[in-house]
């Protein structure tokens, strides 16, 4: 759902998207295999993709009668609770999370050893969640279902009375990475710009900015952004040796390339106003432009190592890379956006 723009939209491919969306509405895995539910993110990419293929082809015709329920039924679930303990707590925010399991897209795991849990209420998943809750209220109004749009509205106000408050780490200028169940998390990572790259978000523009000072300063590399500050006790620079060195590493200081899309969403916007930003743009996104002739022909690799010279690892043709570099380039360094298109 994350690559999904990026492959399917900004290339024009809406055919091709709208099948994957009807595909996923009903996901089960291959013959024989027990689907697996460990992911408390992944139904609120799928809103966020539904609401992208919208943005570029006004298809509510085919969401009314193919995604509708079904996206009605992801909020649903939020709301009443599901394994591994997510469930919308008392003040509006999601929770997730249990002891052995990794439920976010920082899911590294060596044995029992779960690298980062991030038990507790992710900031990148309540930022999805008020995401989620505001494409729910605006469909519910195209559809002309205005008691759902209230109950949406409602939910994605309390959600935004609260985020600012208990996620915003003063001492940092920056957002804390989870709330836990004893002391909020206040490890540098880059799941914070996601409360900046969202099509709906929270925050105001002088903490806006501030976070996008952070994650500049701490976490941008010319490949993506660092999974954790190296000024981090617990950061590993380099990724590398056995299973477990790997894996140690994979969340921990790795560069991911993906990454580097939403925060040139965030850096485009927030700088917008300000002299040659489209070419200060391309600039950053200038070296993974250039990995296409590298690792693997045409592709972006899956990782770097979060120490210079940032040697590419992991696999060499990873789609949300590949996806997320395009669309951030098409988007917002031409600012080319289904909006320019229309």
């Amino acid at each position: 759902m994350i690559a999904l723009p990026g492959l399917a939209l900004v290339t024009g491919r809406f055919d091709e998207a709208r099948d994957i969306l009807a595909a996923y509405a009903n996901r089960f895995p291959d013959w024989g295999d027990i689907p697996e539910y460990n992911s408390v993110d992944a139904t609120l990419w799928y809103v966020y993709a539904v609401d992208r293929f919208l943005a570029y082809t006004d298809d509510y015709n085919f969401v009314r009668e193919t995604l509708w329920s079904v996206l009605q039924e992801i909020i649903h679930y939020f709301v009443r609770g599901t394994r591994y303990n997510i469930h919308l707590d008392c003040d509006g925010l999601l929770y997730a999370g249990e002891p052995g399991v990794q439920l976010t897209w920082m899911d590294a795991k060596v044995g029992d050893w779960v690298v980062t849990p991030r038990q507790g209420k992710p900031v990148e998943v309540n930022a999805l969640w008020y995401n989620a809750l505001c494409v729910m209220r605006d469909l519910s109004d195209r559809y002309g279902e205005p008691d759902l749009s209230a109950e949406y509205a409602g939910l994605a106000e309390r959600t935004a009375a609260r985020f600012v408050e208990a996620f915003w780490n003063s001492n940092a200028g920056c957002l804390y990475d989870c709330l836990t169940d004893t002391v909020p998390d206040a490890a540098i990572r880059p799941n914070q710009i996601f409360a900046l790259s969202l099509p709906h978000r929270m925050l105001d523009a002088a903490r806006e900015r501030s976070i996008l000072d952070v994650v500049e300063r701490e976490l941008l590399t010319p490949c993506g952004l660092r999974s954790l500050s190296p000024s981090d006790a617990a950061y590993r620079g380099t990724y590398g040796g056995d299973p477990y060195s790997r894996d140690s590493a994979y969340h921990q200081g790795t560069v991911w390339a993906w990454l580097m899309g939403p925060f040139i969403t965030s850096w485009v916007r927030i700088h917008r106003k300000e002299a040659d930003v489209y070419n200060n743009a391309r600039r950053m996104l200038h070296p993974l432009l250039c990995q296409v002739e590298e690792s693997g022909l045409g592709h972006i690799s899956e990782i770097f190592d979060g120490d210079a010279p940032h040697v590419f690892r992991g696999c060499f043709a990873q789609a949300w890379s590949t996806a997320e570099v395009l669309r951030a380039f098409v988007e917002d360094v031409l600012d080319q956006g289904p909006e320019k298109i229309k």
